[in-house]
């Protein structure tokens, strides 16, 4: 398969030792990179049961898949030695690595994932990050100190996905009646440019944006809205898609004006698209969900599928391990010229 031929050519990438190729690495985002944050929350956007995990073999899980997250199999190809830490854990000298602040059911929008319970937004993300940048002053002893390091840092970034399937396409949000899809992608955006030039502002330099995938093609989003002979939901992945496509030139303005500042977008959306022969079940969630894929989470403790390679989808929405090896390895290193831009993780690593 291609993506055992990346496996296999990625390796000479990266360093050997556990000595990595940035000093941190921070992490932003909602439940595709989450790793721990909603534990001890009080939200039904928790994955700390059985059968998630099943398959993760460091330690502690609270990430919403059988095994790593697509943040994880970053920091690994990055040279890092161990996870992330999320910042519900991540204490002492182990912040100088990074901190991962992801959280499931979060958006850009402050409202986005409300019906689910607690989450951590965007907005508060930042918060938390510019808490974490005090404590690493006060361990390092002075901002300059803080801001050197901050500035040799990758930072990925993945937001958005819960907008729309957690508020725009929700039921319990009255969104979709106020604003067209061209309109309410521009005020994403313009959202989504300030938190980015706060992330810059705090000493960010190097930032990988990933698009939102592809979610109409979900076991969720299909069971509730149908195709209409579709492979998948055309006016959910078509609404994602006036997202993904402002990211480009929201990339080339930060890149134009935040001084010594890199932006880079990873494709989430067409490289999952992607035609593959690794995955026969593409819309297919591997483990019981309830409702006839009309719920998201894994029911506990019922066994998962044991061919798990052999899905896209983990449970109705989240996808699988494999998935996630295919999306972050075409993200570090492009497999050809669509899955960037305008560059991937392993040359930004590199400036």
């Amino acid at each position: 398969m291609w993506y055992l031929v990346t496996l296999l050519s990625l390796s000479s990438l990266v360093n050997g030792g556990g000595v990595p190729q940035v000093p941190c690495y921070f992490i932003f985002g909602a439940s595709l990179y989450d790793n721990g944050n909603n534990n001890a929350l009080v939200t039904a956007a928790r994955a700390n049961y059985p059968p998630y995990g099943i398959d993760f073999r460091r330690g502690p899980t609270g990430r919403f898949s059988n095994g790593r997250n697509t943040a994880d199999i970053i920091a690994e190809l990055l040279g890092f030695d161990n996870y992330i830490l999320p910042f519900a854990s991540a204490s002492g000298q182990d912040i100088l690595k990074g901190v991962n602040y992801a959280s499931g059911s979060s958006g850009i929008r402050d409202e986005t994932g409300q019906h689910m319970g607690a989450r951590i937004s965007m907005n508060q993300q930042l918060l938390n990050h510019q808490s974490t940048i005090s404590r690493i002053v006060s361990i390092l002893g002075d901002n300059e100190s803080a801001s050197k390091l901050l500035s040799k840092c990758i930072y990925t970034v993945g937001i958005g996905n819960n907008d729309y399937v957690g508020n725009y396409f929700s039921r319990f949000y009255p969104t979709r009646s106020i604003y067209t899809p061209e309109r309410y992608a521009e005020i994403l955006i313009q959202q989504y440019s300030q938190q980015l030039k706060t992330l810059c502002n705090y000493g960010a330099r190097k930032v990988a944006l990933f698009g939102v995938p592809p979610l109409g093609c979900s076991p969720i989003i299909i069971a509730m809205l149908g195709t209409n002979g579709s492979l998948c939901v055309d006016i959910v992945n078509k609404a994602i898609q006036l997202f993904n496509a402002g990211l480009i030139p929201l990339i080339d303005e930060l890149n134009k004006n935040q001084q010594d500042a890199k932006f880079i977008y990873l494709n989430s959306y067409h490289i999952t698209m992607t035609p593959t022969t690794g995955f026969k079940f593409t819309n297919t969630p591997c483990c019981e969900v309830g409702g006839n894929n009309t719920l998201i989470l894994c029911i506990p403790f019922r066994n998962p599928c044991q061919n798990r390679s052999d899905y896209m989808y983990w449970d109705a929405v989240h996808p699988t391990e494999a998935a996630n090896v295919m999306v972050a390895r075409r993200s570090y290193v492009t497999l050809n010229s669509s899955d960037t831009y305008p560059m991937d993780i392993h040359r930004l690593a590199q400036l």
